[in-house]
């Protein structure tokens, strides 16, 4: 089995967008339905200022034609073999005032006290890390870094933001790769309109590190909390500490 990742066009939508609400909905364990529902959002997102979206693409073999696995098959161009599937996406745009997410995030700073100076130079110039998903048949490979850092590559805002859910003792593999990437907390059990789950919102600055080395598929690693940084990884970024 082998892996390759993908840069996805808004052109070609209509070849990716449906194998990745799949891994959208799997990943996050949401109900089969809930994939109608978030297309609409993800098209939209997809006009935004800065969008880019990159895809992790794996050769499976002929089975896939008839397995579970055949709803994230793709093909040309987004495929160059057959018997190419989605198993991982990532996607982000560049923030902006006029957004809901941008508007929770400063309420809930400013709810937290934060002053006004302090709002602005969080809540101004990044990139938001909106969906970072990886397949739980992939998951533990090194996938989500590997996205993740194609990603981010060559952007030219300040910092990434991303929102993940609360869990307990960080103990799962999104916060155990959010740390070991340098992210920070920006705020930490905010509760977003329309949503009872406490978030916590993460940031760290830019540009990150050069990007890692392809994934292995063979064998798959425990979620490990835990794991102290890299040698040469920056500090995590918390707010007021931005280098420039």
């Amino acid at each position: 089995m082998t892996i390759r990742l993908v840069d996805l066009t808004a052109q070609d939508a209509r070849i990716w967008l449906d194998p990745a609400l799949d891994i959208y909905v799997t990943a996050m364990e949401y109900p089969r339905g809930t994939e109608i529902h978030r297309s609409a959002l993800w098209r939209d997102h997809i006009a935004r200022p800065g969008w880019r979206a990159v895809g992790a693409v794996a050769t499976v073999g002929p089975a896939a034609r008839t397995a579970p696995t055949a709803v994230r098959r793709v093909r040309p161009p987004v495929a160059v073999a057959d018997d190419e599937v989605l198993v991982g996406i990532a996607y982000g745009y560049r923030g902006g005032r006029d957004q809901w997410w941008n508007q929770q995030l400063r309420t809930g700073l400013r709810l937290s006290g934060y002053p006004a100076h302090a709002i602005e130079d969080v809540a101004d110039n990044y990139f938001e890390l909106t969906e970072l998903h990886v397949h739980p048949t992939a998951q533990g490979r090194g996938i989500g870094q590997w996205l993740l850092t194609r990603l981010l590559e060559g952007r030219v805002e300040r910092r990434v933001l991303l929102s993940t859910p609360e869990v307990p003792g960080e103990e799962n593999r999104a916060w155990s790769l959010y740390r070991r990437m340098g992210f920070g907390d920006v705020l930490r059990h905010f509760t977003f309109t329309g949503d009872p789950r406490p978030f916590a919102f993460l940031g760290r600055p830019l540009p990150l590190q050069p990007a890692p080395q392809a994934p292995s598929l063979q064998q798959p690693q425990a979620p490990s909390p835990q794991q102290p940084q890299a040698p040469g990884r920056p500090a995590p970024w918390t707010p007021g500490a931005d280098p420039r």
